[in-house]
């Protein structure tokens, strides 16, 4: 029988630089590779699986939303839909949501309700940040302030214009007549954990209002709970609301489902902008299907009953201290929000011809633990909001060893 790696080589495209290894089965914050050697998983399917691996609750859901119901398209209603977009909107503010399938496309959404919003005037340009990711689209990586992810992807889709984060003098020197909205992730995640100040949230609020632009929140890896808080800019501050917000990942636990969210902000004759994408503007077959809507109620009604905001919260600043105070060769800096959390190595770290971050993941997988890499220094840990004390603690001891071993095998004779 051929092995798995030799079947994805044989058979799946070679878009992901995958990790050799085979992972089985999941329970909690613990994954099983195919030798039965359990991991302990820092990264949730990077910020996915939000209340761990096969949750019982979800699978519950899901099981029995799919011997009902499993998808009808969107040419008629079904109440998981709507009773997810109600809780959503009540925890987000006044406004209506769009189901999709993933934050890519709901990034794309967001794109697209601010062209139409700007299409009177002919305002189509978005300002989008350096080190921020919005996926892999051509739009998302148009809008993308990375050049790694365009590479060999051109012609890309014009209309974007990319500043320094948190420059508000530079945002505001970007803005032209064809400036229709800015693009912001509160957090920057796959860029390295970078938090906005509330006053730069603020300063880009009150620039929207000037110019009569949208103010686009993508909450692909931070929303939903993760920071603290369902709207993970009220992690930040609560004096700013958004005109429209995008979500996945930690959205169904797993399940495939993204959504996007516009305000009833007051677009004059136009009506309000959840409306402006009237029938046939947008679609998508799959999006808001039952099963993936249920999953996703799930997923919210137990972070509130289990009161897992506060725990992103007290858990988030429990793994900042211990990162902090164990003694991790080469750290620079532990940035955080609630539960997510990155830590940076300094320029010298001894990595050889991988990435300091690359071979701190690699060394920490080889001590039976899974991290995310973010950048090139930066590694994130991204657990569910339900991780205990113990394996935080866990976690950090095994990360802790991990370099230190590194440290002996690269260091100069």
């Amino acid at each position: 029988m051929e092995s798995l790696s030799e079947a994805y080589a044989e058979f799946v495209m070679p878009t992901y630089g995958r990790f050799d290894l085979d992972l089985l089965r999941g329970s909690g914050c613990s994954v099983w590779d195919d030798q039965g050697r359990r991991y302990l998983d820092m990264g949730a399917g990077i910020a996915v699986c939000s209340l761990g691996h096969a949750h019982p609750e979800i699978t519950a859901a899901i099981s029995q939303q799919a011997a009902t119901l499993v998808h009808t398209s969107n040419l008629y209603r079904t109440v998981p839909q709507a009773d997810l977009a109600r809780r959503l909107v009540e925890v987000t503010g006044p406004g209506k949501v769009f189901f999709c399938n993933s934050g890519a496309e709901a990034n794309e959404g967001l794109m697209k309700l601010a062209r139409r919003f700007g299409s009177a005037l002919g305002r189509f340009e978005i300002i989008t940040f350096s080190n921020s990711f919005h996926g892999r689209t051509l739009g998302c990586i148009s809008a993308t302030g990375q050049t790694k992810v365009k590479k060999d992807f051109g012609p890309l889709l014009p209309g974007f214009a990319h500043v320094r984060f948190g420059d508000l003098g530079a945002v505001r020197g970007a803005i032209t007549p064809q400036t229709v909205a800015i693009l912001v992730e509160p957090v920057q995640g796959e860029g390295g954990i970078h938090l906005a100040s509330p006053e730069f949230l603020r300063g880009l609020r009150d620039i929207c209002d000037e110019c009569d632009l949208l103010l686009l929140f993508d909450e692909v890896q931070c929303g939903l709970g993760r920071t603290g808080n369902f709207c993970g800019w009220r992690s930040i501050t609560e004096d700013v609301e958004p005109d429209a917000v995008s979500w996945a990942k930690g959205i169904a636990n797993g399940f495939p489902l993204g959504a996007f969210w516009a305000s009833r902000r007051d677009c004059g004759d136009r009506g309000l902008l959840c409306d402006l994408l009237g029938a046939g503007s947008h679609g998508t077959t799959y999006g808001g299907n039952a099963v993936a809507c249920r999953a996703g109620l799930a997923v919210m009604d137990i972070i509130a009953r289990d009161h897992l905001l506060e725990a992103a919260v007290m858990q988030g600043a429990a793994l900042v201290r211990l990162l902090q105070e164990a003694d991790i060769p080469y750290r620079r800096e532990v940035r955080a929000l609630g539960l997510m959390v990155g830590l940076e190595f300094s320029e010298d770290f001894p990595s050889g011809e991988a990435t300091p971050a690359m071979a701190v993941v690699r060394a920490a997988m080889a001590a039976g633990l899974l991290i995310i890499p973010a950048g090139d220094r930066v590694v994130r840990f991204l657990p569910p909001l339900n991780v205990s004390l113990a394996e935080l603690s866990e976690a950090v001891e095994k990360l802790t060893a991990a370099i230190s071993g590194l440290k002996l095998a690269t260091a100069p004779l």
